[in-house]
């Protein structure tokens, strides 16, 4: 985006938004009673569905209105590092500074690889293998694709569950830990239900990208949607949770601004 002399750097991205040479990519699923959830084992308390109260609708009870119910951790939404017992005293989704919430973005695509096993874990192995082709992960985010977000009309589909439980992609505990530890990274996006593969209750640790990540004072965003239209590297990525004061997260409105039109 090249700047005028006389511009400076927020009036010639506000030009660029206004001409289109930057452009906005939504990258949030549309939250509904249909909205997939996370289903928890019987003995942990159930994250309770998207749903919509209408309180008034342009009648005797006034102008259209609603109210809302909701989990945390509904649709695409922002996981605190307070949500885990590793991040117990860490920060709650309010006190999360503004600033971490705009931050570079990369994408590694292994949608190949989840298309031939859905169980398909990803590796510190291919993250360094990325590097050595796009360069350094940047202080900011790690958007992992997988395709799985052409399941997300159907809760059966993307939840993908068995007599054995879930089974959708996500990190080993290696690679979780060393995102987490080694890398000046903020957080971790997916397309799936949460940041942890479906089996990851049975990993040691269990639930890896949550212990490690979080842990670290690091975040999460999940059910992402059309990573397909980010480049791999040079997107900037705006994450805007609600401010719950006390929240271990939160469902979120999360944009891409990339050169180009989309």
């Amino acid at each position: 985006m090249p700047l005028s002399p006389d511009a400076g750097t927020l009036s010639a991205l506000a030009s660029a938004l206004a001409d289109g040479t930057v452009s906005v990519i939504e990258l949030t699923a549309p939250l509904s009673s249909d909205t997939p959830v996370l289903d928890l084992p019987p003995d942990m308390a159930p994250i309770p569905r998207f749903r919509l109260e209408e309180l008034a609708n342009h009648d005797e009870r006034g102008p259209y209105q609603n109210g809302i119910h909701t989990g945390e951790h509904v649709g695409t939404h922002f996981d605190a590092p307070i949500h885990w017992i590793t991040g117990l005293h860490l920060e709650d989704v309010a006190s999360v500074p503004p600033a971490r919430l705009v931050a570079p973005a990369v994408v590694i695509d292994r949608t190949d690889a989840v298309a031939e096993n859905p169980d398909f874990l990803l590796r510190r192995e291919d993250v360094e293998e990325w590097q050595r082709e796009h360069g350094p992960l940047p202080a900011g985010w790690l958007l992992y694709r997988t395709g799985w977000s052409a399941r997300s009309h159907d809760q059966k589909l993307f939840l993908n569950a068995d007599e054995n439980g879930p089974h959708t992609p996500g990190v080993d505990p290696e690679c979780a830990r060393w995102l987490a530890e080694e890398t000046p990274l903020l957080g971790f996006g997916v397309e799936t239900v949460g940041t942890d593969a479906g089996q990851a209750f049975g990993f040691e640790p269990a639930f890896p990208a949550h212990s490690y990540l979080l842990g670290a004072g690091k975040y999460g965003i999940t059910q992402l949607q059309n990573l397909h239209l980010l480049p791999v590297t040079g997107a900037v990525l705006i994450v805007a949770p609600l401010r719950i004061v006390g929240g271990s997260g939160s469902p979120a409105r999360v944009l891409a601004l990339v050169e180009g039109g989309a």
